[in-house]
């Protein structure tokens, strides 16, 4: 392997350990915030509803009832949570020798060799396949890339892998959620003027 070729790979490497150890902490986060906000969620619906009557209603009992069943959802990875914020944390020490590495071969003549710095990298790529948890939590993929676009430093990767906008830092799940949004409110938009000219032209 050659220097460029090594820059190239010390770069793909780097962002796929750091989107690990971001979607780590992104479910460490969610795992320790996210009930917090739902049952300060529905306490605030429980209170409202003693003294708005329109509240009391059997929508509203349901939402509710979802909310319980997210808790419990939530409660399967509070037990581990430690785990999460732990291998966040040895993977982002991991990128972090990947950037070293990455800035020594960067300073080396082009067709110098780099085999002492491609056993690095190596080293370095099995000990981070070793740490990743698989199973993380719903919408860690959105707030991973929101940490890694951001609020990380990431300049030593775009020299290399020249980050798009739509196509790296927006997660394919939420485009596609954003168009399919946007696609339905279209349609009811649609239907509600149909309904609209439907109604004028009894009327007339």
């Amino acid at each position: 392997m050659n220097r460029d070729q090594l820059l190239k790979e010390l770069a793909v490497t780097g962002y796929n350990v750091l989107y690990a150890a971001k979607k780590h902490f992104a479910t460490y986060d969610i795992v320790e915030k996210a009930p917090g906000w739902i049952t300060i969620a529905t306490l605030g619906i429980g209170i409202f509803a003693l003294v708005i009557p329109g509240l009391t209603n059997e929508k509203l009992a349901a939402a509710v009832l979802v909310v319980g069943i997210a808790s419990i959802y939530f409660n399967q990875f509070q037990q581990q949570s430690e785990k999460y914020a732990k291998a966040g944390g040895e993977l982002i020490r991991q990128f972090n020798e990947l950037r070293g590495i990455y800035s020594h071969a960067q300073s080396r003549a082009a067709d110098s060799s780099v085999d002492d710095l491609e056993a690095q990298y190596k080293g370095v790529l099995a000990q981070s396949e070793q740490v990743w948890l698989h199973k993380h939590i719903f919408l860690s993929d959105w707030y991973a890339h929101y940490k890694i676009f951001w609020q990380a430093q990431i300049s030593w990767l775009d020299e290399q892998l020249h980050f798009r906008f739509w196509r790296d830092k927006v997660p394919l799940t939420l485009s596609m959620t954003l168009v399919l949004t946007c696609l339905a409110a279209g349609y009811w938009a649609v239907l509600e003027v149909i309904k609209l000219v439907g109604s004028l032209g009894s009327a007339g």
